[in-house]
């Protein structure tokens, strides 16, 4: 036990160690940023047709709660060989409908094969009714510039949000653009 806090306490052994963790935690840090840069610009876009919710959470910031159309799904959609069940994982096949909107092709247990001009994007069984499921995406949260987020929602009661995702090849996806569809 004292040879190993000699070890510690000698600056000369420490040094190589210090900059060993100092470089791991860059590395950590430019690699979330590198993943959400690179979901961008490699991930496939859609665009989800939402509803703004005010969160009037006063810790949290500015931000818009989104709630997307395909969120609940009528459980004809699911192709599961057991019914779904709260907080399991399930990937949602979406195909681009009329007017560039993304709709809801299927939801499954394992993530499908996505055809020319369809997308998967993987979600959350939140709840379990009868006849349909609501689903999370880890994507309801869109943080805004201070002082915008009542006017997005102002203009989303009135007309319907757009949201522009890219879902990246390994499965993350990441809002890029939030619109008032006219």
């Amino acid at each position: 036990m004292a040879d190993l806090l000699s070890w510690f306490s000698d600056p000369v052994r420490r040094r190589p160690l210090l900059r060993l963790l100092v470089g791991a935690q860059v590395l950590y840090v430019l690699g979330v940023a590198g993943a959400g840069y690179a979901t961008t610009a490699l991930g496939k876009q859609v665009v989800l047709a939402t509803t703004p919710i005010d969160p009037k959470e006063l810790l949290s910031g500015d931000f818009v709660r989104l709630h997307y159309a395909i969120g609940a799904m009528p459980l004809s959609q699911w192709h599961g060989p057991q019914a779904p069940r709260r907080r399991q994982a399930v990937f949602v096949l979406l195909a681009a409908g009329p007017d560039s909107l993304s709709t809801a092709v299927g939801l499954y247990p394992q993530a499908p094969a996505a055809g020319v001009g369809q997308a998967v994007l993987r979600g959350w069984v939140t709840d379990v009714y009868r006849n349909s499921l609501n689903l999370r995406f880890n994507l309801e949260r869109y943080y805004v510039p201070e002082g915008s987020d009542l006017r997005l929602e102002k203009a989303g009661r009135l007309h319907p949000l757009r949201v522009r995702v890219s879902i990246a090849p390994w499965g993350q996806a990441r809002i890029t653009r939030v619109a008032v569809q006219k």
